[in-house]
């Protein structure tokens, strides 16, 4: 069995969290290079260009890349050999996610109650909060500082078997169509098919930040998201939604097994500042 001292997670968790604010991933900001020179309007090249410097001022100067700091999203994966000691676990990672926010100068935006008492807790928590049991001794932890621009675009409709192939599309393609603008592209789209309503978003939101470079593992799902990104980038909805080549960057999808009488789909957009960062202990 092994210990880690959960002290250890807040200092992590706190010192993530400012990374993953201030610096974009290497795999994005590599991603909108690459869609910059294969831009045709000098609109949306300008507009790449902006972000593109956006990005480097906020990595050099150690400040957020977007005003909307965003919402914490700690994906954890536990070994079932590991035992935490000193302090409860959930309480760390808040701890350093509050750290993070405040150290790091990053705008909190999390409030109480979503209804009646609208108030701010002035240190970004709680995030939220995802874990896995594996096999092994290790803690592998990605974390995600999601923007509500494009978190509130997110889509989820329940598909019967018969809507097949065509109908995924169609909720994909309708969810980027109606985001337009609003979700800050170019996207990273998360789409999640099968499991269950609650399950089937949260597969769309593991694969909206999973690596531009990664591929689904099976043949057919990792040639649906080379279609669906050429069925987004047709919109013309382009950077900023004032039109060109580039609505999306990257389509991801996780699938999960479902019911026989079910296939739900669920959308989930990164925009053009997908903020994460892993770690493994």
């Amino acid at each position: 069995m092994r210990e880690i001292k959960v002290a250890q997670i807040t200092d992590l968790v706190a010192g993530i969290i400012q990374t993953a604010g201030t610096e974009l991933p290497p795999d994005v900001y590599q991603a909108l290079k690459a869609c910059r020179q294969n831009e045709t309007s000098p609109v949306a090249s300008n507009i790449l260009g902006a972000l593109l410097e956006n990005a480097d001022i906020a990595r050099n100067e150690k400040i957020p890349i977007c005003q909307d700091c965003g919402l914490a999203f700690i994906f954890l994966e536990i070994g079932q050999d590991v035992h935490f000691v000193g302090g409860n676990l959930e309480e760390a990672i808040n701890e350093g996610v509050a750290r993070g926010y405040t150290e790091g100068y990053l705008r909190k935006s999390v409030v109480t109650d979503p209804l009646f008492d609208r108030i701010n807790t002035k240190n970004n928590t709680p995030a939220v909060i995802y874990t896995r049991i594996v096999d092994g001794e290790k803690v592998r932890m990605k974390i995600a500082t999601k923007g509500f621009g494009a978190e509130n675009q997110s889509v989820v409709k329940m598909l019967v078997p018969a809507d097949g192939i065509e109908g995924v599309k169609q909720v994909v393609l309708e969810a980027a169509r109606a985001a337009g603008p609003d979700a800050c592209p170019p996207l990273l789209v998360g789409v999640g098919i099968g499991g269950s309503l609650e399950s089937s978003a949260l597969c769309a939101k593991r694969a909206a930040i999973r690596s531009v470079n990664s591929r689904h593992p099976d043949d057919r799902y990792a040639a649906l998201e080379d279609e669906l990104l050429i069925l987004i980038n047709k919109t013309g909805v382009g950077p900023q939604g004032l039109g060109g080549k580039t609505t999306a960057i990257k389509v991801n999808i996780e699938s999960a097994p479902t019911h026989i009488g079910a296939m739900p789909v669920a959308v989930n957009f990164n925009c053009h500042a997908v903020r994460h960062a892993e770690i493994e202990l």
